[in-house]
Parts: structure tokens; sequence; C-alpha cells
């Protein structure tokens, strides 16, 4: 039952997403006050409390900021050659994060 819902609202973001009706949000491209750690497994609050004070993110995270830049500089790109290699680069890099989301997913 969560498993569709989960479907369902992943559809609705992504389609969000495309149209545009997420951009210029409110914090947008600041850091999460995780402070709050409701919503993290009890087993991982340690881990996410040493990464937090280490200054270290998600790797997860750190693969959807590379792929946000790898974006930017794709849209921003006049040289076809370049471009390409960039979007080569951005699907390898959407590769390995859809990798770790699904690892985490089958915990």
């Amino acid at each position: 039952m969560f498993e569709i819902i989960g479907k369902i609202a992943e559809s609705k973001i992504r389609e969000a997403i495309q149209k545009g009706e997420l951009k210029n949000l409110p914090g947008a491209g600041k850091p999460l006050n995780i402070d709050n750690m409701l919503f993290v497994p009890q087993e991982d609050r340690l881990a996410y409390t040493v990464m937090k004070n280490s200054g270290l993110v998600p790797s997860e995270v750190a693969l959807k900021k590379e792929m946000d830049s790898l974006q930017k500089s794709i849209d921003e790109c006049r040289d076809v050659i370049k471009e390409k290699a960039l979007e080569k680069k951005l699907r390898e890099t959407g590769i390995r994060y859809k990798i770790i989301i699904e690892k985490r997913a089958r915990r």
C-alpha cells in the first residue's frame, strides 16, 4: 500500500520538476537542518550526527548536487562536443545515484 503511494508521490514530484514548479523555492540550495532526526532511522542517527559535525553529506546528496551542476553546465554550454561529454557524465552520475537510492530502498 505504502509503495503505491510512494510511487504516485514520486510521479507527481517528477511532473512538477519537469513543469518547473519547484524552482526558486525558499531555502533551495541551502543545507537542511537535520537537528530533528525523527525522519532518520534509529540505527542511522549516530552516522548522520558524525557526518553533520564533520561537514559531510550522504553520497546521494553529493551526487544530486553534481547532477544539478552538470545540468546547469549543459544548459549554458555552446560547444556541441563539450555538451555531449557533459551529457554522458550526467547519465553516468545519474546511474550511480539510482544505484544508491535502490540499495537504500531495499533495506
